[in-house]
Formats: structure tokens, sequence, C-alpha cells
């Protein structure tokens, strides 16, 4: 028996191939991934709630042709990884962005494969040819198109980013939309105005990138679209103040959580505008992702249109203040905050315990030549093996709980002397609990009548530390903790 992938199969029924399906093959199309319709706070994909968690690669899989993205997939896959993020190559990197020795955004010269093709005029960059933008490189659509089926036929959800902000002039020396990069006539504009519509022609040929991103992916399941990467970057508003008393010495970039202006979010909704009208007359309609700001921020206005609410560097705070949007709120983007694994583990469980569904470490144990995720980095982040398997530990004991049943909790975790706590529950019935902290000697619970069985985790191995029962009756209930470093999960169910 021939094998078609879900996405195969809907080509093949779109243009009268498959006129008459079997039974089994009907039974492949299945609909994307999308939120959940009994708590929109997560997702359902294959009729089955999911989180998505991962430590991924820095985007440049599909953009850098000496990536090896097959090798990658698998090792995700095997490391039980279900969730990874791409740039369509309208923006790139260079040797040494952001401190990173290693990155698989900065593809090697001649190796930066985009949407367009290449004409034989020298760009700016390293002699690298400039661009055309009216003719499509049909190499990109081939690479592309098998990243996403490679990726569904290991159920990885793949998040398809159209656009980023180009944060530096040198990096802005490579991209396909300087003026100096291409040949059709595109007005020399300031970097900071290329995703504005105030970019002359350039908004058209952005609007052409997403019509036909969207069309040549919409057979597939495993993949939601983002407009644009950190968009306030261009031209940051300060929102609101990342520590109420002293700022970060070091990164001046984390003193605010900073949002997009109004030319931005101008720009991004006709963005938003072109997914949808593309998809108006396609089978199948995708979740949208607009990212909104670092670290945290209560949001003001959602356009009805965007289906999950992405932040970078995420606090929990950014799941709490925007809990009533009644959308799936992504840490999209951990990072710049040193090597070490543990604090990567600590943002996750934070995160999701906090009442997110998405959580996305900047692994850097990927780059060219360790697609196996096995790389030694210089780089200003993380990633490897080990937490890798540590981030599973934190998913199957979020599938241990009905979790489409439960909500941030404020009230039960009465007292917690030394630490800090995120609960999560389905009152009277189960919880979630983080401590996160030097370890201390208990904590009080305000519980309901009733016994309950509750079990000690380890972030760290997975294991259960110990367990025991609580016969509550109705009032502060106080629990012995065992020994821990850094932080503990408990979980307590009727």
């Amino acid at each position: 028996m021939t094998f078609f992938s879900r996405a195969t199969l809907v080509l093949l029924m779109q243009v009268g191939v498959l006129v008459t399906p079997s039974v089994s093959a009907q039974s492949n199309v299945t609909q994307p991934i999308a939120l959940h319709p009994d708590n929109p706070h997560y997702f359902i994909y294959e009729d089955e709630p999911t989180l998505l968690i991962t430590s991924a690669e820095h985007y440049g899989a599909v953009l850098n042709l000496d990536f090896d993205y097959r090798a990658y997939l698998e090792t995700m896959h095997q490391e039980s990884m279900n969730y990874t993020r791409i740039f369509v190559g309208s923006y790139v990197e260079i040797p040494g962005s952001f401190g990173i020795e290693n990155n698989t955004l900065a593809p090697a010269i001649g190796r930066f494969i985009a949407p367009w093709t290449r004409t034989d005029e020298a760009g700016l960059y390293e002699g690298e040819k400039k661009f055309d933008l009216d003719e499509w490189n049909p190499d990109y659509f081939e690479r592309l198109t098998d990243f996403i089926e490679e990726a569904d036929q290991r159920n990885i959800i793949v998040e398809v980013t159209f656009f980023c902000s180009t944060y530096q002039d040198g990096y802005w020396e490579r991209n396909p939309f300087n003026a100096g990069n291409n040949v059709n006539d595109i007005s020399n504009i300031d970097r900071k105005q290329s995703n504005t519509l105030a970019n002359g022609s350039l908004t058209n040929y952005q609007k052409r990138l997403v019509e036909k991103v969207v069309t040549e992916l919409n057979a597939f399941d495993n993949i939601f679209f983002e407009i644009q990467n950190e968009p306030w970057a261009d031209d940051p508003q300060d929102a609101m103040r990342t520590l109420k008393t002293l700022d970060p010495k070091d990164l001046t970039w984390a003193k605010w959580a900073h949002t997009a202006s109004e030319a931005s979010l101008e720009w991004q909704q006709a963005m938003v505008d072109q997914i949808v009208a593309t998809e108006r007359n396609l089978p199948k309609k995708h979740l949208i992702a607009q990212n909104y700001c670092n670290f945290r921020h209560s949001l003001e206005e959602v356009n009805d249109d965007v289906n999950i609410l992405n932040f970078h560097y995420a606090w929990p705070e950014a799941v709490w203040m925007n809990y009533a949007w009644n959308r799936p709120i992504s840490f999209d983007e951990s990072g710049f905050a040193g090597s070490s694994d543990t604090t990567y583990l600590r943002q996750a469980w934070q995160f999701i315990i906090a009442g997110g569904s998405v959580f996305n470490n900047l692994d850097y144990s990927f780059y060219v030549g360790h697609e196996d995720g096995k790389g030694e980095n210089n780089a200003p982040g993380g990633g490897s093996t080990t937490f890798r398997e540590q981030l599973t530990y934190l998913h199957k004991f979020m599938q241990s709980l009905d979790y489409i049943r439960m909500q941030p909790d404020f009230t039960t975790v009465a007292h917690a002397p030394g630490v800090d706590t995120q609960c999560f529950a389905e009152t009277g019935q189960q919880y979630a609990i983080l401590l996160t902290g030097r370890a201390t000697d208990w904590i009080k619970l305000d519980l309901p009548s009733g016994k309950f069985n509750y079990e000690f985790v380890s972030p760290f191995t997975g294991k259960i530390i110990n367990s025991g029962t609580i016969d509550s009756q109705g009032t502060i209930t106080k629990l012995e903790l065992p020994e821990f470093e850094h932080m503990v999960a408990l979980k307590i169910v009727s």
C-alpha cells in the first residue's frame, strides 16, 4: 500500500487525483491544530488536548542550505519535542549576530536560500547575488514544504514566522528587502520602516510572500503562522518597567517591556488580513500568532483574527495579566540568561504551571554539523540533550492531569515561606503547584473538605520524591516539604 501524509492526501484530492479516496485515506485527512473547544487557552490536535513544549534550533532550518533538517527533526522526535519555529527567509543574520558563534540563522556565503530567485547582479553583502522579488524560487518552496512534511510525519508542530525586525544596519545589508539586494526598484528606505506601511512598494511584495507561503502550506495540519518576530525592536514603545526598583545593569533592552508602535501595528493588521483573505478560498484555516513584547504586559487590544498571544523572555505574569483574552499564551522564545539548563527549566515550569500553553527554548546546541543537538556553542543561551529530556518530565506531569479543566489559582497556597509559588487548579479536584527557591520545611494549603493524594515530583529527574494523603477538614492544612534544590512540583488529586 502506498503511504501518503495528511498534507499529500489533501493536495491529491484537491487536484482530483484521489477522486474517491478509501475510508483509510479519508481518516488521514484531519484538521489543523486549533484552539481547544472546552478551554481556548490550550490547543487540540488530532483530537487530543495539546501543549507545545520544546527546545529548538535558532529558526534557520529551512533558509540555511547547510543545515540537515531531517537529522534535526529526527532528533527532536526521538527526544519527544513536539514543536519548532522557523523563519521563512525574509530576514537573515550575519556571522556573529547577537554574539552567537554557530548560528543557524546566519548561513555561510552562498548558502542562504530565500523564497525568491537570485539574479546575476551582485548585492550588498559580500558579493551575494541580488534577488528578483517578482520570481519565486521553486527550490526554496520544495525545501519549505519538505521540512513541514518531515515535521508532520514526526508529529512536530511548526510555527511559521513571516517577518522579523532587522535590529542593526549590519543585518540590513544582507536583507532581501534592502533596495541594494533586489532588482525591483524598491525604495531605499530606512530598515526601521521596512515593516510599516511607509515602506513604499515593499508592502505589496510582503503581501505576495504571505499569500504564497500560506497557499503552499495550506494542506498541512501541523502549522500555525506568526506575523513578525519582535516587532517592537524597530521602534520600541515603553510599556512597563520590568523591575519596580533597580533596572538591569547589563541588558539595557531588559529595562522595559517594549511594545510595537502604531505604525507597526497597522502594518501587522494588513498582514493578518492577507492571511485571512488568502485562506478564505482554501480548504484549511490555520491559527495566527502575534508577538507582543518581552517579559510581561497587560494587552489593551487583541485582533479578532489573532489566536495566539506570543511573549518573549516571559514571566508567569504574562499569563495572568492576559488570561481573560481566552487564548493560548506562549513563551515564544527564551535565552540570553546564560548557559545553565536550570535557568530555562525553571522558566518552563513556572510558565506552564502559571497557565501558559507554549514554551520554546532557543537551543544553541543545534547548529550545522550538530543537528543531533549535542554541540557546544558560544552563545547567550543554553540547550542540551539533558535539558530536552527534563522538558519531557514537565510535559508528562501536565499530561497526568486533566489540565483542560484547570486554571490559575491564587488562594490554595495560603503560606509558603521562602519560596515563590504558582498554583494551577480545578478546585476540589486537582492541583499543580510549583515551588521555586531555597528548600523550606512546610507550606500551608487552603483545601476544601475531603481526602486527597499528593506527590512531590522532581523537575530534574521526573521521579516522585515522596507521596502521601491529606485528610482536609476544610481548614488550613500544613504540609511538610521534602528536601529539594531550586524547585519542586506538587500534584494533589481528590
